[in-house]
């Protein structure tokens, strides 16, 4: 008789059901919508979470049905990635930024039966509830609150629900290709669009983005994730932190530089994710405070080009190594993340500080390649740009609720980036596909262009685009934020790419504004600035 291996399910539920076990008394530190602090532990977030599942029984949610959150990073919701997810049915997170239209569609699409808010939201329910076809139950995360009982009808309250639930009530036994997350992509033009996470994808993506070459969390770490829980599952360290017990801190509503500096400096954080402009903000609240981070040692920065000047300054002022990453709603988010190799010890600082500006190589369970514009896989060579395509195994294959699949004939997902792969599978954005400015039939990256702006001293903020030209088609024009207390001129910025890209893609123009519009996920709206600065070198010309 052939030997045989023990078969169980992947599930989120064991995830969870690991930390309850073996890292119960590792703290969970929240930092609450009120601003206080509150002590958890990852035993008391287990408890709360089954707890969650059994008092979601007892109101009817049928398994399956999808529950949608929105809120902050705290440990309620954390309590609720795991009590509706881990309890078989749908953790639905809705990103606040979006706007009111965009979330009665997105509500209505995923037919949520339960809506849990953060008191910040609460006037969002109270007017959106007259369009939402299926919520039955609105749920305030916090205890009872006679002022918002009279926002919104039949409001129940999060604590109160608690403690209805069971604390001894199993988690069911679930197919690991059952849905258990929802987010939807924050496109800019049409209705965003459903990824469905199942189990499976979920704790291979916790398996494949831990090793030590991607997020490498360990038990001893204290992990802040500053990316929000309504951001792609925060990247997916919930589910990491719980499969290896790592004490996390939630960082609330308030993620200006000074607030996150403290915290760092109060919890000992070591490692810290988000996007740059959350970093931005850091390096600026640690000037104004004076702390000195000396707890931390990573930072995973993605959702958008790292630029190389902060690397430095991390590094050289902090000692904190930054680490480049890539990923999208599509691929739950891990596709890519910067960590060198044993070969590139030879390298010398500034070599392997040019190799760390690359979005990084892909780790195990997933595959990349570019091709041209008929689909024919181009060269890995790290110079050759093409449309970066991946599959792998938490990769979406189709988007929620449509059937047709969303890869090209061959089963590969087209991420609409341009991107060069080298040999060794390290990959460098060099533009979105909608972004690239195109002059002359010549391809100009405006991300190389904004990290140079951005390394001026004078600079906090920068962002490139494409105005049309009646010559070149296209010329590059930078927006640009001047740093506080700074009145750099235009000829200043235009200087500072002299030597460092060829003298044709240098900008026309240099516009200085206030501020650049972002996003719900925090990236720069290319869009919105094309609308205004599209004809800027047409009407000079």
């Amino acid at each position: 008789m052939h030997g045989t291996m023990m078969w169980q399910s992947l599930t989120t539920g064991s995830l969870i059901g690991h930390a309850e076990k073996y890292h119960a008394a590792t703290e969970v530190v929240s930092v609450e919508t009120d601003g206080t602090v509150a002590r958890s532990s990852w035993g008391e977030i287990a408890a709360n979470a089954r707890r969650i599942k059994s008092a979601l029984d007892n109101l009817g949610v049928a398994p399956g049905a999808c529950c949608a959150t929105i809120a902050w990073n705290n440990r309620r919701h954390l309590e609720l990635y795991f009590g509706i997810g881990s309890g078989g049915r749908i953790t639905h997170t809705i990103n606040p930024r979006l706007t009111p239209e965009q979330m009665i569609f997105i509500l209505n699409d995923a037919k949520d039966e339960v809506l849990f808010l953060d008191r910040t939201f609460l006037p969002i329910a109270a007017k959106l509830g007259a369009h939402l076809k299926s919520v039955k139950h609105y749920i305030l995360m916090g205890p009872r609150d006679d002022e918002a009982a009279g926002m919104v009808e039949g409001l129940l309250f999060y604590d109160d629900l608690v403690k209805t639930g069971d604390p001894e009530t199993d988690w069911p036994d679930l197919d690991e290709n059952a849905p258990a997350a929802l987010c939807y992509t924050s496109g800019t033009t049409g209705n965003p669009k459903g990824v469905q996470y199942s189990h499976r994808a979920l704790v291979l993506h916790s398996i494949g983005g831990n090793q030590p070459d991607g997020l490498n969390v360990a038990a001893r770490d204290v992990v802040m994730p500053v990316v929000p829980m309504f951001h792609v599952n925060a990247w997916g360290v919930p589910y990491i932190a719980a499969a290896v017990g790592a004490k996390l801190v939630m960082p609330g509503p308030n993620l200006d530089g000074e607030s996150l500096a403290r915290l760092i400096d109060a919890e000992k954080v070591t490692l810290s994710l988000g996007v740059p402009t959350i970093w931005m903000g850091l390096l600026a609240g640690l000037k104004s405070t004076g702390i000195k981070p000396a707890s931390m040692k990573r930072t995973v920065v993605g959702g958008s080009a790292l630029p190389p000047s902060m690397i430095r300054e991390f590094r050289d002022s902090h000692n904190v190594e930054l680490i480049h990453a890539w990923g999208m709603t599509e691929t739950s988010p891990l596709g890519t993340l910067n960590q060198l190799l044993q070969k590139h010890d030879a390298l010398s600082v500034a070599e392997q500080a040019k190799l760390r500006e690359s979005q990084g190589r892909p780790p195990w369970g997933v595959d990349l390649r570019i091709v041209d514009e008929t689909g024919n896989e181009l060269p890995r060579d790290g110079q050759t740009q093409g449309e970066l395509q991946i599959r792998g195994h938490w990769i979406v294959e189709s988007y929620f609720g449509q059937d047709r699949p969303a890869l090209t004939k061959d089963g590969w997902f087209d991420t609409g980036d341009v991107a060069t792969l080298d040999g060794d599978g390290y990959m460098t954005i060099r533009d979105r596909s909608k972004d690239i400015i195109k002059s002359g039939g010549e391809w100009i990256s405006t991300v190389e262009l904004e990290n140079i702006a951005i390394a001026h001293p004078k600079v906090i903020h920068a962002a490139a685009i494409a105005a049309r030209h009646p010559k070149w088609d296209e010329r590059p024009v930078v927006l640009v934020v001047a740093a506080p207390g700074q009145n750099p001129t235009e000829a200043e910025i235009l200087a500072s790419y002299e030597g460092k890209v060829a003298n044709w893609q240098i900008p026309d123009r240099v516009i200085f504004v206030d501020e650049l519009p972002l996003g719900a996920t925090g990236k720069v709206l290319k869009n919105k600035l094309r609308e205004s600065y599209c004809d800027v070198l047409i009407k000079e010309v």
